[in-house]
């Protein structure tokens, strides 16, 4: 199991609806609302790298609003 973060930059004033949409999509584990330079910070995980690039391209990245994304994986070091 393959887990990252998302990083996600939205228009002005979407970052509420898009944290509900992607919260909903299959393989999102939590979708919440920030401050900062990111508008939303999702928690997702898929089965390995190919089906997370997948639900970040095909899903999340296709949901109206987003300007930009950032992929972060989790790694574990020890």
């Amino acid at each position: 199991m393959v887990q990252a973060y998302i990083l996600v930059q939205t228009e002005v004033g979407k970052a509420a609806s898009v944290a509900s949409e992607i919260g909903g999509l299959p393989g999102v584990i939590s979708a919440e609302d920030v401050t900062g330079p990111y508008d939303v910070i999702v928690r997702a995980e898929a089965d390995d790298v190919d089906e997370l690039g997948r639900l970040v391209v095909a899903r999340v990245q296709n949901v109206n609003g987003i300007t930009r994304t950032l992929t972060c994986p989790v790694v574990k070091l020890n």
